[in-house]
């Protein structure tokens, strides 16, 4: 019977060896992510230069993970490179990453990865008779990304609600439009454009020229400080790489304490990134701006779902931790 018993345990032994490999590479080997411009990506852009996700990788049992780093501007570019398989990690405004999580339920699923830091968006216009939303009309244009379904004009929406008992009051007078081309309108005067939803660095070179100034901020709109950007990826993809997924959000961590503790060396890590033409004076006092915060946890995010739920734009009403994966749950979202 011990004769038996050792033979079945060296049967086991070959079984055994081929398992526990197996299991130790089922991380992924490769994280393909992708950014769009602006500073809302700062931290992506820190991890980047100094390597933080292949450290933090390093170190929660993932060596060798080779991280590649792609361009893609729009959330639609996004959306259709994570469902083909071509990326990993996408990046949006949090209002859209609400509307593609509730259109993927029940087919692809997604799941928010982090949030990428809180920071106010600002309507602008060289209109000087519109001091608030009452103020446009039909004569004005308001700039922004995308119409209807981007982050902007969702907030547009929420203060035509909370202003006229109408959510979609102005969309007719809203325009898609680039960031950089919107401001370079507001800035000359012309191309019709009066107004622009815009995000850091875009809304301060508008305001400091004095050709422009603020007709609201969305921290207003939602009553404090919201999360802007967020990393989102498929169900499948944070499931089966935990690992890799906790090493990104440390990774984001350790960039935004870095932020925090380095912002001139910041501004010129983010200029090299973007080949900018910004002075390095006037991106460190946005990063040194106190309404923004870069931080990989949720705020307000509630808020956005909220409304999207009752004007119809999604199916269903999450709360943030359905939204996000749980290695975020442990943190004090919203």
């Amino acid at each position: 019977m011990r004769r038996r018993a050792f033979l079945a345990m060296a049967a086991l032994v070959p079984a055994l060896t081929w398992f526990q490999p197996a299991a130790a590479i089922a991380e992924t080997q490769q994280l393909r992510i992708a950014q769009q411009f602006g500073i809302a990506y700062l931290p992506l852009i820190v991890a980047k230069e100094r390597k933080l996700i292949e450290k933090q990788a390093a170190a929660n049992g993932v060596p060798d993970l080779k991280v590649e780093w792609l361009r893609l501007s729009g959330a639609a570019a996004m959306n259709d490179s994570l469902i083909s398989g071509g990326l990993d990690f996408a990046t949006a405004g949090i209002a859209p990453a609400i509307l593609t999580w509730d259109k993927t339920r029940g087919k692809v699923d997604i799941t928010l990865i982090a949030s990428l830091g809180s920071m106010p968006n600002i309507l602008t216009t060289n209109n000087p008779n519109v001091k608030t939303i009452k103020d446009f009309t039909e004569k004005d244009r308001i700039a922004l990304p995308s119409v209807k379904v981007g982050f902007q004009p969702i907030v547009l929406q929420m203060a035509a609600e909370k202003t006229f008992g109408q959510y979609d009051k102005l969309d007719n007078l809203t325009v898609s439009l680039p960031h950089p081309d919107a401001t370079a309108a507001i800035l000359s005067g012309t191309g019709g454009i009066t107004a622009h939803f815009t995000s850091p660095p875009f809304m301060e070179q508008q305001l400091e020229s004095g050709k422009a100034h603020a007709v609201l901020n969305s921290y207003d709109v939602l009553g404090g400080p919201h999360t802007f950007n967020v990393v989102y990826a498929t169900r499948k993809f944070a499931t089966d790489n935990p690992k890799t997924v906790n090493a990104f959000v440390a990774a984001l961590d350790e960039a935004n304490a870095w932020i925090k503790a380095n912002p001139k060396d910041a501004a010129q890590l983010y200029i090299a990134e973007e080949k900018s033409k910004l002075d390095p004076a006037f991106v460190e006092r946005i990063i040194r701006d106190p309404q923004i915060n870069f931080t990989t946890t949720p705020q307000q995010v509630e808020a956005f779902a909220d409304f999207e739920y009752r004007v119809g734009l999604i199916k269903q009403k999450p709360t943030w931790k359905e939204l996000f994966q749980p290695g975020l749950h442990s943190k004090s979202g919203s």
